[in-house]
């Protein structure tokens, strides 16, 4: 059970320091925390996944109208962590713009898992993501929904891919970043290699892939690669790994990058039902 919930009259009352100015600290940085936003988000984060990935919550700040509406939700935290309310006045001005969702959480970061450490974790069956190059935080949320809805053990991103822990990408993800492992910060070769030394079957995803994701072949250990929005997957790694597309009418040169992990998710999935 949570603390006790405390009012917060002053905005800049020292206790509430982490939830000031939201989107500037975005940019800035909040020294190894993150900001989980709204109910759903809040329940991720007391969930017991969460723990198991290295999550934990620091402080809880809640818009005093819906203190009752997540009682539920706050019961799933310690005691150690302290729950804040305020008026909608002053919710407002610590957060820098108007906060209607009225339910923060900064939660503490895991250190850094890098891929070989997650690759050691892994079942012998498991399929898993690679990022290269994702840059859109919303299609990187989107992408760690589809991983959690489609069973993915894991996601790996390379250095040049966008934090999954930035604000935006967790509250696009609802919360699946928190439950989904994953890896960030080797190099695209390095990670794939990683991946293939580990006796995963990859698959770059591609309008110009030689087969349909349909016809992807059954196997215990799949990797399917996603590349940047727009540019796709270099010709470096197109070369060196088999290659799928999902069929489309002519026209349009392809699905955003989100769209396409998953339904490439749920036809990998179905193939590896057939050796699970």
């Amino acid at each position: 059970m949570a603390a006790q919930p405390v009012r917060i009259d002053d905005p800049a009352d020292p206790r509430i320091a982490g939830f000031v100015s939201i989107r500037e600290r975005d940019l800035t940085g909040r020294d190894g925390l993150f900001v989980a936003e709204g109910t759903v988000v809040l329940r991720m984060l007391g969930a017991p996944t969460a723990r198991e990935n290295g999550f934990a919550a620091e402080a809880i700040l809640l818009l005093e109208n819906r203190l009752a509406g997540v009682a539920d939700v706050l019961a799933s935290f310690p005691e150690t962590v302290p729950v804040y309310i305020a008026s909608s006045a002053v919710f407002d001005a610590v957060a820098g713009f108007n906060m209607h969702r009225g339910v923060l959480a900064l939660g503490s970061k895991p250190p850094v898992e890098q891929g070989g450490t997650l690759l050691g974790r892994l079942p012998e069956t498991s399929l898993v993501l690679a990022g290269c190059g994702l840059s859109n935080h919303d299609n990187v949320g989107s992408i760690f929904r589809n991983a959690a809805a489609f069973g993915a053990d894991a996601v790996f991103l390379d250095e040049t891919s966008c934090d999954p822990l930035y604000r935006k990408a967790i509250r696009v993800s609802v919360g699946s970043v928190l439950s989904v492992p994953f890896s960030r910060g080797l190099g695209a070769e390095a990670l794939l290699d990683g991946l293939a030394q580990a006796g995963f079957e990859i698959w770059g995803l591609s309008p110009r892939g030689a087969v349909p994701v349909a016809d992807i072949p059954a196997a215990r250990r799949i990797a399917l690669v996603l590349g940047t929005e727009g540019e796709g997957l270099p010709d470096s790694i197109l070369s060196s790994f088999r290659t799928a597309r999902i069929p489309q009418r002519p026209g349009l040169d392809s699905l955003n990058v989100a769209t396409a992990s998953g339904i490439a998710l749920y036809q990998i999935a179905l193939a590896m039902e057939r050796v699970a």
